[in-house]
């Protein structure tokens, strides 16, 4: 058998799977389970896929990596059939993967570099994942991942546009920008480049790439280069995707945040008038610690007022050690009744959107062959070849999605 890979939680996760998957081609047998530890049911997730590999593949080698493993690595070794468990600076390492490595926990230190690995598939994707940045600098009182992830770092610029060169010339037609917190790119390098400066360098540098998207941005640190790309950059896809997590200014000051709601509603409007069209997108958190329903309501009311299509809503999950769980929580159901709430009015809003586009043309990454993306990032159903674009008309839309024909 070959090695087969479990993937849980961010892109950069999966990004690091497919360096994995590059540097583990020899192994035989092995399952390597790459974990997230945003959420407890995440973890969960990971746990239950373990018991489930052992129990069908009782002889196969499992090997536990990601943030959650990074975090508290005691834990995953002492799953049943777990043979090691590596952090996420050795898991990108080839010679932790060479036959011969040793078994158990490995050292898990916080990585102080990011290294450049050059991936040049994506099993069963149309779409490439890139890494530009590692770690976080900041501590919002709900988030673990500083400590599996350890201090931003970036990418160099060259191996960014070595990575994405060697991706358009396997054939892929757009890639994705990914970290932890991207907008933090940069001043760890010579000359301290922004963001927007990097994406501007790489369009230059890499002409052959038709469609470049980004990340989760935060809201408050979007440079003015990239600004002005959103504005000018055609490859630079309509679609930002903003990490927003609360409407509330009291929670967003709990939780540590660096953005106000008014911050984030001046950088919605921005966005839309220097890109008409553009579809905006939001991690939410529901029932954040000390969260009323009047400080709900505000969360609530700014998915309305900014009619935000794509939202990505996560009822608040406790997580060991961190600031907010030891804050006064709100009942699980509760959390749970809100983060439904908040799906709905993104629900209503994505109908609204699509309805916008009836009639209109639209590019299509297809990614299987009845269905893909438009370049705002709305799901379409059309027959395609997948890993092609094309244009087409849209016919349909609801909810969930478009209906088009290709042109």
């Amino acid at each position: 058998m070959t090695v087969d890979i479990l993937t849980f939680g961010c892109r950069l996760n999966t990004y690091e799977s497919e360096v994995m998957r590059g540097h583990a081609a020899a192994l035989a047998d092995t399952i390597i389970v790459n974990t997230c530890a945003v959420t407890a049911e995440a973890e969960r997730q990971a746990r239950q896929a373990i018991r489930r590999a052992h129990r069908e593949r009782p002889e196969a080698t499992i090997v536990v990596t990601g943030c959650a493993a990074q975090i508290d690595p005691a834990r995953w070794a002492a799953l049943p059939g777990v043979a090691r468990v590596l952090g996420n600076e050795d898991k990108l390492k080839p010679e932790s993967w060479s036959p011969g490595a040793a078994s158990a926990v490995s050292d898990i230190m916080q990585a102080r570099e990011t290294a450049a690995h050059l991936v040049t598939e994506f099993a069963g994707r149309a779409r490439a994942f890139v890494q530009v940045q590692q770690g976080c600098d900041h501590r919002c009182t709900f988030c673990v991942i500083p400590y599996g992830r350890g201090p931003s770092r970036s990418v160099p610029i060259g191996a960014v546009v070595a990575q994405v060169r060697a991706l358009v010339a396997a054939g892929y037609r757009e890639v994705v920008l990914t970290g932890v917190d991207i907008t933090s790119y940069g001043p760890d390098l010579p000359g301290q480049p922004t963001l927007g400066q990097m994406v501007r360098r790489l369009l230059a540098l890499v002409p052959d790439l038709p469609r470049l998207r980004l990340s989760s941005l935060d809201p408050e640190e979007i440079d003015a280069d990239l600004w002005r790309l959103l504005a000018e950059e055609p490859r630079l896809m309509p679609h930002l995707h903003l990490s927003l997590q609360a409407g509330s200014d009291l929670i967003l000051k709990r939780m540590k945040r660096r953005h106000s709601r008014a911050g984030a509603l001046s950088a919605i409007a921005r966005a839309r008038t220097l890109r008409p069209g553009l579809a905006i997108g939001a991690d939410l958190i529901a029932g954040f610690p000390t969260e009323t329903d009047d400080l709900f309501a505000d969360t609530l009311a700014m998915v309305e007022e900014a009619d935000i299509p794509f939202v990505h809503v996560f009822p608040y999950s406790e997580r060991p050690g961190t600031p907010a769980a030891r804050m006064p929580a709100v009942p699980v159901p509760l959390r749970r009744e809100r983060a439904a709430r908040l799906r709905e009015a993104g629900g209503r809003a994505a109908a609204r959107f699509h309805a916008g586009l009836l009639g209109h043309d639209v590019s299509v990454l297809a990614e299987t062959d009845s269905a893909g993306h438009t370049e705002h990032f709305a799901a379409v159903r059309l027959a395609a070849t997948p890993g092609e674009i094309r244009r087409a008309r849209v016919t349909g839309a609801d909810a969930q999605g478009l209906v088009a024909t290709a042109l």
